[in-house]
């Protein structure tokens, strides 16, 4: 009898484990899609005209139509799209390239090397974390202006090497990469900037790859920084340059969405091409002490 109640038992769980792990994915599947419900909304809507986006009559557009598009792109001095879309892709690229950088150098010297105080300084750069950006906008914006740097790409650029999420996370990632190999590598008579760009960099490609996609969404995305630290229209990115379709009286509704649809097309490219990176890469950085 005993017997017969355990195998009873285990059919009895083995039989509710499916229904769970459907569950399960039901939830993730409906939050996925409440996620990407508003992308979606934005690319739909901008192929409406003014009349359906103004008054809503359904998810998608009754009359289909490019014209908000054809006005953007017909209007090129009055709407400088291409020149806010390069500035956007110019200055998120070399930002990205910065923070690359000057993050895994500070990391391999946090992580890797015998330097005194390296805790203590480790600890204030994580500290740095929980001070809000919008705090460090006057001084910066007063360094800037002293250094000649206001209303150029590089009020943008040369700020964003302070960040210290890139230094956490890549030290994270260095801790876990075996010591032997660079005890090897010191044999065959290496150096330590040998040792970091032929031995650690390669070694934590999922590491940069996450950090950069990141970093290049987050200053893609940026918007205070270009509104504060910028003045010429023909300096804007794209986010300051969709603001300007709003007014305090009027807002067009159509050219905002066409121009938020181009925005979004880079990031959602940039993506799904290194999507496999970013999962692997906050796989694999975990915290280690």
């Amino acid at each position: 009898m005993m017997a017969e109640e355990k195998n009873h038992g285990r059919r009895g769980n083995h039989g509710t484990i499916p229904y769970r792990k459907i569950l399960l994915e039901a939830l993730i599947v409906a939050g996925a899609l409440l996620l990407v419900a508003p992308v979606v909304l934005i690319f739909l809507t901008a192929f409406k005209p003014d009349a359906e986006i103004v008054r809503f009559q359904g998810i998608l557009p009754r009359h289909w139509t490019w014209a908000n598009f054809h006005q953007i792109f017909d209007n090129v001095e009055e709407i400088p799209i291409f020149r806010w879309l390069w500035n956007s892709c110019f200055i998120s690229t070399l930002i990205t390239c910065w923070v690359l950088l000057l993050d895994s150098l500070a990391a391999y010297g946090l992580a890797r090397l015998n330097l005194p105080g390296k805790k203590i300084a480790f600890s204030v750069i994580v500290a740095t974390l929980m001070i809000p950006g919008q705090i460090l906008l006057v001084p910066v914006y007063l360094i800037l202006n002293r250094m000649g740097m206001l209303d150029t790409p590089w009020a943008l650029i040369v700020p964003a090497g302070a960040g210290a999420f890139g230094v956490f996370l890549l030290h994270q990632f260095f801790l876990g990469i075996p010591r032997d190999l660079e005890d090897a590598a010191a044999i065959d008579g290496c150096n330590r900037l040998r040792i970091y760009w032929h031995l650690i960099l390669p070694l934590s490609k999922p590491a940069l790859a996450t950090l950069g996609i990141f970093v290049f969404i987050g200053s893609w995305n940026d918007f205070l920084g270009p509104l504060v630290f910028l003045d010429s229209v023909d300096q804007y990115t794209l986010p300051v340059g969709v603001a300007l379709f709003q007014t305090s009286y009027y807002t067009e509704y159509g050219l905002s969405l066409a121009a938020s649809v181009i925005c979004t097309i880079p990031v959602l490219i940039a993506f799904v091409l290194f999507q496999r990176h970013i999962i692997e890469g906050i796989t694999l950085s975990g915290l280690k002490e």
